[in-house]
């Protein structure tokens, strides 16, 4: 039974692989070793954009577009300080994450399937740390240095963990999809 194109069997998977990713985001936030990790210099370094690149990678860009909307909600409403009391900097640019993610691994994956995965880790990562800097200089809350500081110190270490983390769970999640008979995402 087709539906425009995709089945029935391929949107509910899709719904329940987004509901499960959404939850991990929920967990790791509401965690103590959770998604955010202190730094020295006031700000959090952050893990809960992992899951949104993860489900752009395995369910497209409307999945990976879903759950950083919902990482940037639970960012929005967590917040302890001003910057990310600001839906432009907390909400906005986290919805961009899995869609940049997702459609850099579309046109990578025919090259190589696992460097696909990486660059499109390393490219969500980089979306996340760049918009919401660039938003949070453009909207008064940082200055143009310090930003450009956290961007390097939390940024770089970010996309390292991303890479890892994103391809490790990517070739896991294939490797089970292909055992039970199903084709690869």
């Amino acid at each position: 039974m087709e539906t425009t194109g995709t089945t029935v069997s391929t949107k509910v998977r899709r719904i329940a692989v987004t509901g499960v990713i959404v939850a991990i985001t929920v967990l790791l936030g509401v965690l103590p070793v959770g998604g955010f990790i202190p730094f020295p210099t006031g700000v959090q370094a952050t893990t809960l954009h992992i899951p949104a690149i993860i489900g752009g990678i395995l369910e497209g860009w409307p999945v990976g577009w879903l759950i950083g909307l919902c990482f940037g909600l639970f960012s929005f409403l967590r917040a302890a300080t001003p910057l990310f009391k600001d839906p432009l900097v907390a909400i906005i640019p986290r919805m961009f994450i899995g869609v940049t993610a997702a459609l850099s691994y579309r046109g990578l994956r025919r090259i190589h399937e696992l460097v696909a995965v990486g660059v499109a880790a390393a490219i969500g990562t980089a979306t996340n740390t760049i918009l919401v800097l660039a938003m949070a200089v453009l909207r008064g809350y940082l200055d143009l240095r310090f930003a450009l500081t956290v961007a390097v110190t939390h940024g770089i270490p970010e996309i390292i963990v991303a890479v890892i983390i994103a391809v490790a769970v990517v070739a896991a999640w294939k490797r089970l999809t292909v055992r039970r008979g199903r084709s690869s995402v």
